[in-house]
């Protein structure tokens, strides 16, 4: 048996939205969204053994997405944070579901997504498409739907 290219999910067959303060909102102008999660371990050392064994501690997640400079969304969340200190938690939810493949869907929910950079201003005069670069970190996740 072998993957058959049909199976294979298309990059642009999904969609992702954005819970914020209680309103859905559909990340239409996305490109590209990346969330990664990586175990924090410590080293243990131990008698009769001379390398270093690790055992896991924690985790974190983070993730970056890239958009279409369409929107003052994440600019407006900055702002708000950079003048009177409120700082704003919301949830992602990554939808990848191609109609073509076998594969079905899978839905990811990303849990407490905090900003970590945005850009506020962006001109460029070799660029046909301006797009941006959003990075966050989120402290949990859901897989509410699993790939076949």
């Amino acid at each position: 048996m072998f993957l058959k290219a049909e199976q294979i999910i298309s990059g642009q067959a999904g969609r992702a939205y954005a819970n914020i303060d209680g309103r859905n909102r559909e990340l239409m102008y996305l490109k590209s969204i990346d969330a990664s999660v990586t175990k924090r371990k410590t080293a243990v050392r131990t008698l009769g053994k001379t390398g270093d064994q690790f055992k896991a501690a924690g985790w974190s997640g983070k993730g970056k997405m890239t958009v279409y400079y369409v929107t003052s969304l994440f600019r407006e969340m900055m702002l708000d944070y950079m003048k009177t200190g409120r700082d704003s938690y919301f949830d992602i939810v990554v939808i990848n579901e191609d109609e073509n493949a076998d594969a079905g869907r899978q839905t990811v929910v990303l849990k407490n997504c905090n900003l970590d950079s945005v850009v506020l201003a962006r001109l460029d005069v070799d660029a046909d498409n301006l797009d941006e670069e959003v990075s966050f970190t989120f402290d949990g996740a859901e897989l509410l739907d699993s790939f076949a």
